[in-house]
């Protein structure tokens, strides 16, 4: 088991609220791992997506960023990660908010990072693999 940990795109921590059973089922797994990261654009996404696609409610979306904050570690976006999410999107051509994900998994040395949203498979600087946790 790799002791490296592991970092989670938006779209598998908002399985967690979905209905989609298989799916949330295989988010709560995640989360369940030791050392689990995420962004503070994770939680902004989640947030944004939750009240105006799903139309959840003030306090399920609270409830959901706290579950999120007290089971994960975050990390900030700062001005030196939009810099280097700036380099790889010029060197992997991914869109620059996926870039700021790539970003932040590698700046918290994250070895893998879980997306259904990007290219299962791939590797990024030869340190973090992209992993879609719902055709493994």
């Amino acid at each position: 088991m790799n002791d490296k940990p592991a970092f989670l795109d938006s779209n598998v921590c908002l399985y967690l609220l979905g209905e989609d059973s298989p799916k949330k089922f295989t988010a709560e797994k995640l989360l369940a791992l030791p050392e689990i990261v995420i962004s503070t654009q994770v939680i902004s996404e989640n947030i944004n997506i939750g009240i105006k696609k799903f139309k959840f409610s003030d306090e399920k979306i609270a409830n959901h960023i706290n579950f999120l904050i007290r089971n994960c570690d975050v990390v900030t976006i700062s001005v030196e990660l939009q810099m280097k999410a700036i380099e790889i999107h010029f060197s992997y051509h991914f869109s620059f908010y996926d870039s700021l994900i790539i970003a932040a998994a590698l700046q918290s040395n994250c070895a893998t990072l879980y997306s259904e949203d990007l290219q299962h498979g791939q590797a990024i600087e030869g340190k973090l693999n992209i992993v879609n946790p719902f055709i493994i």
